[in-house]
């Protein structure tokens, strides 16, 4: 079956302004690879990404955590009302190929802990810094711009597509 990529893109709600023109770029790029652009739909890294994407003529999706279609932030086509509250966040993390986290909050910290576990890649820009009890660092690719994220998240997603 020849289906589009899934790339989440994750993030705090509430974020600096250099944070958030870094998701819009990230979200813009994503759409114009042909992408579809997952996030939890809300504020923040969440609009930003869904507002580059749309604006680069991407599909966006918004897995919500209540169970109203409307909280959605305007940047999203096609919202998923979940009423799961933050365990959406399990589903943000297993529903893409790869995952881009740009900034973070502890929600952002859950995502990228349920993507390592389901073994989706995840590529950071400006996000947390992981290392494993023994000291080993976690598997996050780390990215200097939003174009190097997206790139490396399309490269991982290659091999992680279904």
């Amino acid at each position: 079956m020849n289906r589009k990529l899934r790339i989440s893109v994750i993030g705090p709600s509430q974020a600096a302004r250099e944070t958030l023109e870094a998701a819009e770029q990230v979200g813009a790029e994503i759409a114009a690879r042909g992408a579809v652009l997952l996030c939890g739909g809300l504020g923040g890294v969440m609009e930003a990404a869904a507002r580059g994407a749309q604006r680069a003529g991407g599909l966006t999706v918004g897995i919500l955590p209540g169970t109203d279609c409307a909280e959605a932030n305007p940047c999203i086509d096609l919202p998923l009302a979940t009423g799961l509250g933050e365990a959406r966040n399990l589903v943000i993390a297993h529903s893409a190929q790869a995952v881009i986290a740009v900034g973070g909050a502890y929600g952002t910290l859950s995502e990228i802990a349920f993507a390592l576990r389901n073994r989706v890649p995840v590529i950071g820009l400006g996000t947390w810094q992981l290392r494993a009890p023994d000291g080993t660092q976690a598997p996050v690719l780390a990215a200097a711009t939003p174009a190097e994220a997206v790139q490396k998240a399309f490269q991982a997603a290659e091999g992680n597509a279904a």
